[in-house]
């Protein structure tokens, strides 16, 4: 028999979006004009809307409102909704990343990029592997290897969405040091999801039945696909998209669907939907034939419908006073920033850089944003990490993402 939503389960749901959406943008909005990040409105929302305050103060109305600790037909429902927004979030993030500039940062960007990684997921890694008990580990347990991996990863990528912004925000974006940061950071990215992926098919996220060395291989294949035969193919599909089609329905219509059809492809195969959210992103965005109109429509669409559900989300499924470890955020925050900044740094400064502009390449690429909050909440649904150590990812991804144009201004010459 198919389950449907009542009459009454409709209108929660109705409610639980509406409510979401109106007061992340009012907050939002009064938080740009303390030029704060439009996702800490959205995440204090979710804080103020979750167990955190409204949970405390009326627990009947929250668990009616936000039915997330019973499988009814509205939290089905949202979790299917808020599964979609994060797709929608990697897609977006991929449509940032271009290749070609990647490539033409020559050795700079690219001993930058290797160094920004290597550095602080080895410290990450090395931390987390001798010392699991600080993060409610159970050393030799099955998930010890896997939460070192994952803590690694973390401390690794970079939010490309943030870090642009910032550099725009202080005229850097087409200088020296704007482009080895961003290209820097697109190789975080990519490699970082990457590798988060194959991190939660080892877990036992989705069903996977090929084994991982057949996942890796599919996915190897399908990236290599996507980014030289699909690239070639959208390059001569979007033109007459755009031109013969309704704009922008047509482009919209053909790039989201692609973008789902990859996201189910990578699920499919074992790894995360996101995957292929991103991959699909990289190939569309790289595309010289797509307007910035259309890439434009697609952002404002993604980021202010998709993203806050999914922001405010984060703080309606965990209690930020409860879950609130000081150790363990000052020991994420410290390794953080030691590893990325000292990694970066170095590789900046190998790469031929200044010592101020390599350090203000460290602290550019410290920012970590919503991509460590998404990260964090993939691990936290998966079983990887412990609401604590969500908590201390999602503060530390505030702070370092607060800190990182200020830092960078004490070190680039004006």
């Amino acid at each position: 028999m198919i389950k449907k939503l009542t009459h009454d389960d409709l209108i929660v749901l109705l409610l639980a979006i509406s409510t979401m959406l109106i007061t992340s943008r009012i907050l939002a909005e009064l938080g740009k004009k303390l030029k704060l990040p439009v996702v800490m409105g959205e995440l204090l929302v979710g804080i103020a809307l979750g167990p955190t305050v409204l949970g405390m103060l009326s627990p009947e109305f929250f668990n009616w409102l936000f039915p997330f600790t019973s499988n009814t037909n509205v939290s089905i429902a949202l979790d299917g909704i808020f599964q979609l927004s994060v797709v929608m979030l990697l897609f977006v993030a991929g449509l940032e990343v271009q290749l070609p500039m990647v490539l033409r940062q020559g050795r700079a960007a690219i001993v930058t990029g290797l160094s920004s990684m290597i550095i602080p997921f080895f410290t990450g890694y090395a931390v987390a592997w001798f010392f699991p008990e600080v993060f409610g580990v159970v050393a030799e347990s099955q998930y010890h290897f896997l939460f070192s991996l994952f803590l690694g990863t973390a401390l690794s990528i970079s939010a490309l969405p943030v870090i642009a912004r910032i550099l725009m925000d202080m005229n850097l974006f087409k200088t020296n040091i704007g482009m080895v940061i961003i290209a820097s950071a697109m190789f975080n990215d990519l490699v970082g999801w990457l590798f988060f992926s194959l991190i939660l098919s080892m877990s036992g996220h989705g069903q996977n039945h090929f084994g991982l060395g057949y996942t890796i291989l599919y996915i190897l294949g399908f990236g290599i696909f996507m980014l030289t035969i699909g690239r070639i193919i959208l390059n001569r599909v979007l033109p007459w998209v755009q031109t013969k089609l309704s704009w922008p329905g047509g482009v919209l219509a053909m790039c989201l669907g692609l973008c789902l059809l990859c996201a189910a492809f990578t699920e499919s195969i074992g790894l995360h939907a996101i995957l292929g959210a991103f991959i699909a992103g990289i190939a569309i965005g790289d595309s010289v034939h797509l307007r910035e109109q259309a890439r434009e429509i697609i952002h404002q669409f993604v980021t202010n419908f998709f993203a806050p559900l999914f922001f405010v989300s984060i703080g309606l499924k965990v209690n930020f006073i409860e879950n609130f470890d000081w150790l363990m955020v000052t020991i994420i925050m410290v390794l953080a920033f030691a590893g990325k900044v000292t990694g970066a740094s170095a590789g900046a400064y190998l790469g031929g850089m200044s010592k101020r502009d390599s350090l203000a390449v460290g602290f550019g690429l410290n920012a970590r944003g919503a991509m460590e909050i998404i990260l964090g909440t993939l691990a936290l649904n998966a079983g990887l990490i412990t609401q604590p150590v969500f908590v201390a990812l999602v503060i530390m991804a505030l702070v370092t993402s607060l800190s990182s144009g200020p830092l960078m201004r004490r070190f680039v010459d004006t």
